[in-house]
């Protein structure tokens, strides 16, 4: 580990940390609003908004709140009881204080952003550069206010940078690696275990675990290190999603419900067809556009119970093998709200910020503001995007001196991207531009990736040679 490298670290770290925190709080703070999945998270720390409606403004201050149980596991529960405990040592009012929260949160992304960065092993010039194209991905306004709000996507955001930058140094030699394993087991513990979703991450995350390693590993050099990484990640993946409902089994039937009402059977095409493959009776042409907790569901039907088995994973399964055009519609349609990337629904602001409900900040609108634009387009802008980053990591895959390890985070978070655009996509049914925020972000972290992967890497000096001494002849007696 070279003063210099330990120089650029720090150099990165400070300068980014300045900058989100510049951008958090001037001229006034900004967060993201909670759209009423919030309370499964806060009464795990004693506090829930219980007083009024949030998606219009922020509330930067939770107070205690009647206990309430939640089976919900989400690792942004770390990162707020910790929030916590620093606002209670500032002597803060509240229980959770999301201005804490927000500063805890540029600082682990700042120490992300270093981690890559370094990782990448570029000139001082071009690490400027790698540091601004980090920055318009973590700071931009479709994502950087979940790092001040009791939602879980701040927690996946944080976990993906950390990963990215943990893996890129686990590719070194020397304490660079060990340095990269420590912040993989963190940044993986973080993101994987951030919501059900990111759950899916795990098997992704241990294909580029065994696919890092230094070029000179062998042996147990080269498996050790790796193996350990996974054994702690796996393991404490299973204890924490014991603690809870893993998976967000809860939820299952109301994401069932909410695609055959909402996904499927959408009004727009033949409800009548539609109803009739899924096994439900015309007359549930009613209940299009409800939801789960709407004032009449259908689950609230006399004969719900008797077509409760038609609204499942297996049936929805089955129209979809039997339906392959609707498939590629809605499939176009999840691509339009991936591309969309800003959710409508929820503020960005205080309630006392002298804006109106609902109004959003466009502090940072780079990327969401080009995606927004081609958002129409779907798959066809979608899909394009998605081969150039595969095209690029292939690329740099193939590279095994120069950006193997880049090619491997890049394919990571494309696979993750990939797989969580058909789950959202194809299994939630409702709200799928905030549920899309998990494909959208780690495909413009891949791009960022994509592009730094074509800067040089910085010529590293050869280790001064080592003069030996002449050796004598031996003059036979």
């Amino acid at each position: 580990m070279k003063f210099r490298e330990i120089r650029l670290a720090s150099g990165v770290f400070f300068a980014a940390l300045g900058v989100l925190l510049v951008r958090f709080l001037v001229p006034r703070p900004i967060g993201m609003a909670d759209n009423g999945d919030g309370w499964r998270i806060l009464c795990r720390l004693g506090a829930r908004e219980v007083d009024r409606p949030s998606e219009h403004f922020v509330r930067f201050s939770y107070g205690p709140a009647p206990a309430c149980n939640s089976e919900y596991i989400s690792s942004q529960s770390w990162i707020d009881k910790i929030a916590g405990g620093a606002g209670q040592l500032l002597d803060l009012p509240g229980i959770l204080n999301l201005l804490v929260l927000g500063v805890l949160g540029c600082l682990l992304v700042a120490g992300g952003i270093a981690a890559i960065v370094v990782g990448l092993r570029l000139s001082v010039r071009n690490s400027v550069i790698a540091t601004i194209a980090l920055l318009l991905v973590a700071a931009d306004s479709a994502f950087f206010g979940y790092f001040a709000s009791v939602l879980s996507e701040g927690a996946a955001f944080v976990g993906m940078l950390l990963l990215a930058g943990g893996l890129l140094l686990m590719h070194r030699t020397g304490t660079w690696r060990y340095t990269g394993a420590a912040i993989t087991m963190f940044g993986a513990m973080i993101g994987i275990n951030a919501k059900s979703q990111t759950l899916l991450l795990m098997p992704i995350f241990a294909l580029a675990l065994l696919c890092i390693r230094p070029a000179s590993g062998r042996g147990m050099a080269r498996w050790g290190l790796p193996l350990a990484v996974l054994a702690v990640v796996s393991t404490g993946t299973v204890l924490t999603q014991a603690t809870g409902d893993s998976a967000n089994a809860e939820y299952r039937e109301a994401n069932m419900y909410h695609v055959v009402f909402n996904g499927i059977v959408d009004g727009k095409h033949d409800t009548a067809g539609d109803l009739a493959a899924l096994g439900l009776p015309p007359r549930y042409a009613q209940y299009v556009g409800t939801g789960w907790w709407s004032e009449n569901p259908a689950w609230r039907d006399p004969e719900y119970a008797r077509y409760r088995d038609q609204i499942s994973r297996r049936n929805v399964a089955r129209y979809y093998l039997g339906h392959p055009g609707r498939v590629v519609e809605m499939l176009h349609r999840s691509a339009q709200e991936t591309l969309t990337a800003r959710v409508p629904n929820l503020g960005s602001f205080g309630e006392r910020a002298g804006q109106p409900p609902l109004a959003k900040e466009y502090r940072v609108p780079v990327l969401s503001g080009i995606t927004g634009w081609i958002a129409p387009l779907g798959l066809f802008a979608l899909l394009p995007i998605w081969l150039l980053i595969g095209w690029a990591g292939l690329r740099a895959f193939r590279n095994r001196v120069g950006r193997r390890d880049v090619g491997i985070v890049m394919l990571m978070f494309l696979l993750f991207a990939m797989g969580q655009f058909l789950v959202s996509g194809l299994a939630e049914g409702i709200e799928n531009i905030k549920h899309q925020q998990l494909t959208i972000y780690p495909t413009l972290l891949a791009a960022a990736l994509a592009a730094l992967s074509f800067l040089p890497r910085r010529a590293e000096k050869p280790p001064a040679a080592v003069e030996r001494e002449p050796e004598t002849a031996s003059v036979a007696g």
